[in-house]
């Protein structure tokens, strides 16, 4: 039989290490966390090689007495909870008070530290080997600095585990990125190998808060976003959501912060993915930067060892908020609006989908955590009511004969409007791109165009009837499939831009195309870097020439950062194609003639019979005569 023994502190702060350590980005995310937890106006980080081999955090926050000095490395010693009330509403970032022992326990930790009511400062030190430790004098300001070399040096099993000095870095920047964006009233400075990466300031009003997003970011993120502050039964959500027509083939540019802190929680994206539901692509992630500010007292922040997860007490209604205020934003821009996205402010009168029980429950939140520049910043932008407008019926009668009388088509692989012979269009048969021979003779399964609906569907009359095709689906659809053929056979054929194209990334976007040409040229593209945050793409593929060549690039660098070189090249591709269709096909309210209609339905008839057509939402329906009248009813 197996006897009960306590564990050795030694042991105990291994293990604990295993779920607080798990690379240097976590021994980062704990010591910064501690320093904004002391009040921290300025951080500076210096790491080398990604953070295996020393990670030095200096602040200036109100620093530790000589006499805590010690037991600051101990377990489960914390100065920020005392009693079981604390934990129930708790307002800081750490509070379990085992990070620093951890730490100490799998590296070489020196903590130097003068206190704000202290004319001397401290230094401590611990070695994993033994946690003994012995404090003397030293010379420091104010403040404290953590200095962490030689991580995982007593347990080589664990350094296995790390991948690369890149790798771990940009796990590492992330933490910094995240932190940076959840206190902008703090600067933030990271150093790697000797080699500024960042140098943020404070900020104290709109333009420097999105001059930090914009270098933290992208310059992009904030052209192509709103803002956002709204307020209803002691919740208040603020922050920028970005337009529909920024999104992403990965979730890498979304942050959300629950009272200052980053958080991953299904409840909460669950409501985003909601709000965007109507106006994102199957497989396009919107991107925002968002801050939810409430009672602590009504989340619990303790359900998670890394703390990346929470637990509301009233989950519906904190769904249901948000679901309803990012949808209303995005509802009230419309494509007509000259005026560039400039943020909204909202305080709602109208609370029905909120219960008064509810309400009730979160009305003692705290005051806005020094962020009320957000909210004199924002203004409500001028947007009018623009409602799709039917194009109008044409008559059925004759149709055919108008069709057969143009002499204009759409060149399928640049999207060219190119002069033909009547009878080239209604010709006996037409060879497809994948070698199957359709008959035109009679009147095609797809029917021939009658007009284009609302700027986003093509109404057509075949045999059986009405149809209604999506163009966008249909043209995505077709796009891809070309593009898959293309690349798996090696086909795929580039042309250089007669003015490149220039694109603002962030740093390490940058180090990313550097690293990638290879993969860009597989897909017909050649991106070179130009500067330190920026590239310039000199050719694009000829399928995809009309196509939004921005967002395209954009989205291969995105699933690079994501995935990795090798697996996007292995595993990943059919995806990407599948995005980068989606950027290359007809956008929505893009008139069209008839034969540009016609053109696309014979293209969709030939991509269907081929027999490949297995990617993407239906690209076409049969209307019935309730259908129509929901038409017409929605255009009047």
């Amino acid at each position: 039989m197996q006897r009960i023994n306590l564990l050795s502190p030694r042991l105990a702060n291994q293990i604990a290490a295993g779920e607080v350590v798990e690379r240097p980005a976590s021994v980062v995310k704990e010591l910064l966390e501690n320093s904004l937890d002391a009040g921290a106006s300025q951080l500076d980080i210096d790491v080398e090689q990604g953070g295996v081999r020393r990670i030095k955090i200096r602040d200036n926050g109100t620093g530790i007495m000589k006499d805590d000095l010690s037991l600051a490395l101990s377990r489960h010693a914390t100065s920020k909870i005392i009693t079981l009330d604390d934990l129930e509403a708790v307002r800081t970032l750490g509070f379990r008070g085992e990070a620093l022992a951890s730490i100490s326990s799998v590296s070489r930790m020196h903590l130097t530290s003068q206190a704000e009511d202290e004319s001397e400062a401290w230094r401590v030190e611990a070695e994993g080997k033994d946690m003994a430790t012995a404090v003397r004098p030293a010379s420091h300001p104010q403040g404290t600095t953590i200095d962490v070399r030689d991580l995982f040096f007593n347990t080589p099993a664990r350094r296995k585990f790390l991948r690369t000095e890149k790798t771990e870095f940009a796990h590492l920047e992330e933490v910094v990125k995240r932190l940076a964006l959840s206190r902008y009233e703090t600067g933030f400075r990271l150093s790697h190998n000797g080699k500024q990466v960042y140098d943020l300031r404070p900020v104290t009003d709109q333009l420097h808060a999105e001059h930090r997003l914009a270098t933290l970011l992208g310059k992009k993120f904030i052209e192509n976003s709103l803002t956002l502050d709204v307020e209803a039964a002691g919740l208040r959500l603020w922050g920028w959501i970005g337009l529909p027509t920024f999104s992403r083939s990965q979730a890498d540019l979304q942050y959300f912060f629950v009272n200052g802190r980053v958080v991953k929680d299904k409840l909460v994206a669950h409501a985003v993915r909601q709000a965007y539901r109507d106006v994102l692509y199957n497989g396009r992630h919107p991107t925002f930067v968002l801050y939810l500010e409430l009672d602590p007292s009504t989340v619990d922040v303790n359900v998670h060892p890394t703390k990346h997860e929470v637990r509301f007490r009233d989950g519906r209604l904190v769904h249901d908020f948000l679901f309803s205020r990012i949808h209303k934003a995005i509802a009230d821009v419309r494509p007509e609006s000259d005026a560039a996205p400039t943020g909204m402010q909202e305080t709602s009168s109208n609370e029905s989908e909120i219960t008064e029980q509810s309400a009730l429950q979160l009305s003692n939140r705290p005051a806005s955590s020094g962020m009320d520049w957000m909210r004199s910043a924002s203004s409500s932008p001028s947007s009018s009511d623009v409602r799709g407008q039917l194009d109008g019926m044409r008559r059925l009668s004759g149709y055919a004969q108008e069709y057969t009388s143009q002499t204009e088509t759409v060149d399928p692989e640049t999207g060219e409007v190119r002069e033909v012979a009547p009878s080239s269009l209604l010709g006996q048969s037409d060879v497809s791109a994948f070698g199957r021979d359709v008959d035109y003779q009679a009147v095609p399964p797809l029917g021939f165009a009658v007009a284009q609906l609302h700027g986003v569907y093509i109404l057509s009359e075949s045999e059986q009837g009405l149809i209604l095709v999506d163009m966008h689906a249909a043209h995505e659809r077709i796009v891809y499939e070309r593009m898959k053929t293309a690349f798996y056979q090696k086909t795929i054929s580039s042309q250089p831009l007669l003015v490149p194209i220039n694109i603002a990334v962030s740093q390490s976007e940058a180090d990313l195309v550097e690293e990638s040409g290879a993969v860009f040229e597989a897909f017909g593209f050649r991106v070179e870097r130009t500067g330190l945050e920026s590239a310039m793409v000199r050719e694009v593929p000829v399928i995809l020439i009309r196509g939004d060549v921005e967002g395209l690039v954009r989205d291969v660098i995105s699933d690079l950062s994501a995935n990795g070189i090798s697996d996007l090249m292995e595993s990943r591709a059919n995806e990407l194609m599948a995005s980068m269709a989606c950027h290359g096909a007809i956008r929505a309210n893009r008139k069209l003639t008839i034969a540009e209609m016609n053109s696309l339905l014979r293209d969709m008839e030939i991509t269907e019979r081929s027999g490949q057509c297995n990617h993407g939402r239906p690209t076409w329906a049969h209307l019935s005569m309730s259908d129509l009248d929901k038409l017409f009813l929605r255009g009047r």
